[in-house]
């Protein structure tokens, strides 16, 4: 089933974004009103409009609310990826609302204003140097990964019932693992739909419901989701 996408906002963030999807299962509608970059995205060959985000019409008028599936709220300032979120949410309350930000008050805003995902490039460029200085063994897995195989994937794993990682540490998890994969964080269930990076943060308790992301290839990340079934 092809899931229709609406990315708000064309940059070099968005476009690294929307380049990762698989273009036959995916139908990308770019909304920018920058003549400049909506030249650039229609010669990346993606379709293109120009609407006025702070109207309901027009954001009725692309399908939210209809048959959009996830937009991308990557417009160029937090408040106005805080009001685009809060609109749609209100046109859509299914809507899968994924949304960058600048800012940690941004974020909280975000979450409160109804966004599904929240992206801190910031954050996340941190937690990769941290990684690669604190964790010099992560090098190695992903100078394995990416580039000693083609088949490499980001996957979000949820614990499920009976697991034998429910009530353990995060930091069991990351010592323990058997396969070859890089464990970039973890959504714990009880403290809302933010991705919490393992390196640097707190040591917390698994609980069923809690999902981990990780990066690797697909035969890796199934034996992960077996390991994870296990009572």
């Amino acid at each position: 089933m092809i899931k229709r996408i609406a990315v708000f906002g064309y940059n070099r963030l968005s476009f690294d974004a929307i380049s990762r999807l698989d273009q036959k299962s995916h139908d990308i509608l770019i909304i920018e009103t920058d003549p400049s970059l909506i030249k650039l995205a229609q010669e990346k060959a993606f379709k293109t409009i120009s609407i006025d985000f702070r109207s309901d019409g027009d954001l009725k008028s692309i399908g939210i609310g209809q048959d959009i599936d996830i937009i991308f709220c990557f417009l160029p300032n937090d408040s106005e990826n805080v009001f685009l979120t809060l609109s749609a949410r209100a046109i859509d309350k299914n809507l899968n609302i994924i949304a960058v930000v600048e800012s940690a008050q941004a974020a909280e805003k975000l979450i409160a204003a109804g966004a599904n995902k929240i992206i801190d490039p910031y954050q996340i460029c941190g937690q990769k140097i941290y990684e690669l200085i604190k964790k010099p063994d992560i090098t190695h897995i992903i100078d394995h990964t990416v580039f000693g195989r083609h088949d490499l994937h980001i996957a979000e794993i949820t614990i499920p019932e009976g697991s034998s990682l429910d009530n353990t540490y995060a930091s069991e998890l990351i010592q323990n693992k058997k396969q070859d994969l890089v464990i970039f964080g973890i959504v714990y269930n009880k403290l809302g739909k933010v991705l919490h990076f393992t390196a640097g943060e707190q040591d917390r308790k698994l609980a069923v419901g809690d999902i981990i992301v990780v990066l690797g290839p697909s035969r890796e990340i199934n034996a992960f989701k077996k390991e994870t079934s296990h009572v």
